[in-house]
């Protein structure tokens, strides 16, 4: 006993040891009142999320694209990009639903920069509560252009600060195999994109979207901050990004077939979207052209089990290294991205056009 009582009094502490600081953030009702949406913005977050639903359900026959920055680190570009897009997206509206990706964290395989919330200055000083309202200010702008945003969720708390301004949202391949964000998804209520794992399990997807289309309960917060416990009624629009993996494609037709074939065993109605980049383009950015249009080949040829694409773009191609110091982040060329490459806007039009000019044919091979 005395020598457990002399432990004790050794330890410093049992709790908290390797905890730097804690910072008290407002909570999401704060923040949602200090930047509140707009009737315009809600009226679009509504209508993009219905045509993203009646796409699934194929009682419309058009095609989504997502299509933006591989992430945001620059909310002035990304707003001039939004505009762009919002343009464009006017004029396809008969043939293409466009959603804006507005992905505001960044998983990473080891470390890095996580993302405009975590660390919007780019200097490791991870004002939090700065990025959250930075990101809502943005979200908000692109929506009130009348463009849908889709984002991608990594953490359980952030959604009650954004959510409202989301119409799409995805689970990525490094958090598709985690419980979480399964149980997450199941009470979002924007339809939700598993991706295959970084290793190219399509299973593991097609087990997530199972998962998050049934009743789940799991710790989260209220609006006013407050832990809870929070029971889902599950999300019946969940379903399945097919990206590639361990260097290997997986957008061709057998793929895709076997991507249907398993969502039909799991009873889940086959509602795939292909991701241009990462694997599908062998990280070459590039490619991602030439996988769109093979996509688009295979929609022409009949495949309706294929409702989107997915691209990375940004205002000029290519990437730039992520700065180092406060002249670096000076220093960084406007619309070009600091994590993976995207195309420029020039191809990003060339593709959007093109898919558009498809889905101007009549439809008959299709239904």
């Amino acid at each position: 006993m005395e020598k457990l009582e002399n432990l004790i009094k050794a330890e410093t502490g049992i709790i908290d040891t390797n905890i730097e600081s804690y910072e008290i953030l407002p909570s999401p009702d704060q923040v949602l009142s200090e930047i509140p949406s707009s009737s315009k913005a809600r009226l679009t977050v509504i209508n993009g999320r219905k045509d993203i639903k009646n796409i699934l359900d194929y009682t419309d026959s058009r095609k989504i694209i997502i299509v933006g920055p591989c992430s945001i680190h620059d909310s002035i570009a990304a707003r001039a990009y939004g505009e762009k897009l919002a343009e464009l997206a006017k004029e396809v509206k008969e043939q293409l639903v466009i959603v804006m990706r507005t992905y505001l964290e960044k998983p990473r395989s080891t470390i890095g920069w996580k993302g405009i919330i975590d660390d919007p200055a780019l200097d490791n000083s991870n004002h939090v509560e700065e990025g959250i309202k930075i990101s809502r200010r943005l979200l908000l702008e692109i929506n009130e252009l009348g463009l849908p945003c889709a984002n991608e969720f990594l953490r359980q708390d952030i959604p009650q600060y954004v959510s409202d301004l989301i119409s799409w949202g995805a689970i990525g391949a490094r958090t598709v195999e985690s419980q979480t964000h399964r149980e997450l998804a199941s009470g979002l209520s924007m339809p939700i994109g598993f991706k295959n794992n970084t290793g190219g399990d399509i299973k593991v997807a097609v087990d997530a979207a199972i998962a998050a289309r049934s009743t789940n309960t799991f710790l989260g917060i209220t609006l006013e901050g407050k832990i809870c416990s929070v029971r889902t009624k599950g999300n019946p629009y969940s379903h399945i990004v097919l990206r590639g993996g361990n260097g290997q494609p997986n957008y061709h037709p057998e793929k895709i077939k076997e991507t249907s074939e398993l969502m039909k065993q799991a009873k889940i109605r086959a509602g795939i979207i292909v991701d241009c980049s990462h694997a599908n383009s062998n990280k070459q950015y590039e490619e991602q052209e030439k996988v769109a249009y093979e996509v688009l080949n295979q929609i022409e040829n009949g495949t309706k089990e294929i409702v989107g694409i997915m691209i990375e773009s940004n205002l000029y191609e290519g990437k730039q290294d992520f700065p180092k110091n406060k002249r670096e982040i000076q220093e960084l060329k406007y619309g070009v991205s600091i994590t993976d490459s995207c195309i420029g806007w020039e191809t990003t039009e060339r593709i959007i056009r093109k898919y558009a000019r498809v889905q101007e044919k009549p439809r008959h091979n299709l239904e």
